[in-house]
């Protein structure tokens, strides 16, 4: 008898125990904050192919990134089908704030350099605060260094200067696919002729599409609208592969553009895929941390 009342005892002190775990752990769960789950690696690295992708800098790091086109493929033998050409840039990007981010960069192409801003506006997320898309402001400056097409006129250390503007839309659809559309101004204070706008509006878009965990397929292209430049010009279109090697990310694509930098590849892409003007390039990129995070 007392064995019985016993074991009914024990059986009842357990179910209790475990129904007050319950509603204590229900009660916590309650106080608990809601969590944001914000969208990362919407694209690899900071570059779609050669223009600018919606990511930024995480803050306290900064990225070196080499960019390198060869010639054109159609130049012949004679130049190794481009290979013996080589226009370069060398850049430096920093993550000031998780949402704000800066770059510095040398171009050989017309001995340019070139300095930009990334501010978040918008971040993809889900959970305690759904937002279907990341937006950026993009907005750059390039000043050209190298000698006057004409030093017999009257030249202004103005006219050497071009600005680019852009509202960076982007989304990533489930694991595999992210997508960017960019409505696009350049500025030049110097044009080639007065048939020419000092403001070139385009709109460009890009893509990717993974293969593997560190392998993804890339594309871009930027529209011109008419009207704008009295010279032939075409829109710049690439694509290429992406590959993550643990802190580096290697860049293979084709172009038909030269210019390395949007004040140049959007308005000044003359180059035709048909004519087969189409340059070989790559980026490298690589990340450094250099302030690191405080630990909660």
């Amino acid at each position: 008898m007392r064995k019985r009342l016993f074991s009914v005892w024990l059986a009842f002190l357990l179910t209790s125990g475990s129904i007050f775990a319950q509603d204590l752990m229900d009660m916590l769960g309650e106080n608990e904050a809601p969590v944001v789950d914000y969208t990362r690696g919407t694209f690899k690295t900071t570059r779609i192919v050669i223009g600018q992708s919606i990511e930024t800098p995480p803050k306290g790091n900064m990225i070196f990134i080499v960019t390198h086109h060869f010639g054109k493929l159609n130049s012949g033998y004679e130049n190794l089908f481009g290979l013996n050409q080589a226009y370069i840039r060398l850049g430096v990007e920093y993550g000031i704030t998780d949402w704000l981010g800066i770059g510095l960069g040398i171009n050989t192409y017309k001995i340019t350099w070139d300095g930009f801003l990334k501010a978040r506006i918008l971040r993809q997320s889900t959970g305690a605060r759904r937002m279907p898309l990341s937006m950026n402001l993009f907005a750059s400056m390039a000043v050209k260094t190298n000698k006057w097409d004409d030093p017999d006129r009257t030249n202004y250390a103005s006219s050497r200067f071009s600005y680019a503007f852009q509202l960076q839309i982007a989304r990533k659809f489930g694991k595999w696919v992210s997508l960017q559309l960019m409505p696009e101004l350049v500025h030049k204070n110097l044009v080639k002729s007065a048939k020419d706008k000092n403001d070139i509006f385009a709109l460009g878009a890009g893509g990717r599409v993974k293969v593997s965990n560190r392998v993804s397929i890339n594309a871009e292209y930027h529209y011109v609208f008419p009207g704008q430049i009295h010279e032939k010009v075409y829109g710049s279109f690439s694509f290429g592969i992406d590959i993550e090697t643990g802190g580096h990310v290697f860049q293979i694509f084709l172009t038909n553009s030269i210019g390395e930098i949007e004040e140049y590849f959007i308005p000044e892409t003359t180059g035709s895929w048909l004519n087969g003007d189409i340059f070989l390039g790559f980026n490298i990129t690589r990340i450094f941390t250099i302030v690191k995070p405080k630990l909660p």
